[in-house]
């Protein structure tokens, strides 16, 4: 039998991420081809180097929807081995356990994921069962799991966790790790959860469940609480923990990767307290705009000005102040902690400042009496295009013309 890598981080208060993009991010309309989610995987393993494993559950996909799709789960559990701990995610079924094993098996670290549903009303549609009956059938599934190899560790993931009774809940997590189970992972499935609520989930699941048993949490952003509500299962002791890259999920989303690690790694002890040891090694955070621009070109899911940690707007100045003095308008040191250059943007709040800086970028020493005018054409340009941010290119053509004008006075 194997040991237990996600399930031994756990207990030893490390924290392990569970990667859904290429499984969950499915249900967002993205399809990512085999070879890029072992790309992917490889890479987000590097972000802890020889630890990837121990850090990183890759969801590599859902085996039963197709046969290409068991093929792209094979080939990530293959080819990605060693980089990261690798999972095949079933239904609570014989035929889709059984496959998902196949589909994993041979791989170190290898893990299956069985959903069971966990409330009366999920329960009732995706098994035709009580809640209670189609737990009971989860702790077989395990069992039947890990008799077909035990050296795949099974994981069981309780659907709308959120809406099911929590002592039932802590009754067949107890049950289930009995039975073989690594994790168990409640699952916020519509996302409706506030973060009081997340925290009481958690507490009494694991106040009930006994303290063999290793919860993990997945949090949907339906209402855009996903990271809050993950940041209180984490401060309640769950250490591990669903996102997604760029947050891609079914409807509005999981938690954002690139967003939690960061916060982990530059906040830990305001997140998980003084003295707290989340890492065998410590992720190395440049690595996050590279992952989220490869993962945005894959897939077609824009990284926008707004978007947190890895965004276009992140690192960049446009006015005054900001540019004078660049610390007091930001929390970190993007350069420093991502490796994110600072970039002055030319747009309608531009300051003569700010103009004389990208001149000069651009190859330009104004005087202020050219700066001043350059910064009059930078906002009549910006107002008449209807575009907040000029192209250094158009600006380097005015530039051009306005110093050769200057020459030749």
């Amino acid at each position: 039998m194997a040991v237990d890598a996600v399930r031994e981080s756990a207990r030893a208060g490390r924290v392990v991420v569970w990667e859904e993009s290429a499984r969950d991010g499915a249900q967002a309309k993205t399809l990512m081809s085999a070879d890029f989610r072992v790309r992917l995987a490889r890479e987000q393993g590097r972000i802890f180097g020889a630890d990837g494993p121990r850090h990183v559950v890759f969801a590599a996909g859902f085996p039963a929807v197709c046969a290409e799709e068991f093929e792209a789960v094979r080939q990530v559990a293959v080819e990605a081995e060693g980089a990261v701990s690798v999972a095949a995610v079933c239904r609570g079924t014989t035929e889709d356990v059984h496959q998902a094993v196949a589909s994993v098996r041979g791989s170190a670290q290898a893990r299956v994921m069985v959903i069971v549903p966990a409330s009366e009303a999920m329960a009732a549609v995706m098994t035709h069962r009580t809640a209670r009956e189609a737990l009971e059938r989860g702790v077989e599934l395990v069992k039947e799991a890990r008799g077909l190899d035990d050296r795949v560790a099974v994981d069981m993931c309780l659907a709308d966790a959120s809406r099911a009774d929590h002592a039932l809940m802590a009754a067949y997590a107890g049950a289930v790790t009995e039975a073989g189970a690594g994790t168990v992972i409640l699952a916020d499935s519509v996302g409706h959860q506030t973060p009081e609520q997340t925290c009481a989930l958690f507490t009494q699941v694991a106040a009930g469940a006994g303290q063999n048993v290793v919860l993990a949490s997945h949090a949907h952003n339906d209402l855009g609480l996903g990271l809050a509500n993950t940041l209180q299962a984490l401060r309640a002791g769950v250490r591990v923990v669903s996102s997604s890259w760029l947050g891609m999920a079914e409807r509005s989303g999981l938690v954002a990767t690139e967003q939690l690690l960061f916060l982990l790694a530059h906040r830990t002890a305001d997140i998980l307290g003084e003295g707290s040891e989340p890492w065998w090694s410590t992720p190395e955070l440049t690595r996050l705009p590279g992952i989220a621009r490869m993962v945005s070109s894959e897939t077609g899911v824009p990284l926008t000005v707004t978007t947190p940690v890895v965004g276009t707007g992140v690192g960049s100045i446009s006015t005054g102040t900001p540019f004078v003095h660049p610390a007091l308008f930001q929390p970190y040191d993007p350069q420093a902690l991502l490796g994110i250059e600072a970039r002055v943007v030319l747009t309608h709040l531009a300051s003569a400042r700010v103009v004389t800086a990208v001149a000069a970028r651009l190859g330009h020493t104004l005087t202020r009496e050219q700066a001043q005018a350059a910064m009059g054409w930078v906002k009549r340009q910006a107002y008449r295009s209807g575009r907040a941010v000029v192209d250094d290119q158009h600006f380097a053509g005015y530039l051009d013309g306005l110093c050769d004008t200057a020459g030749g006075r």
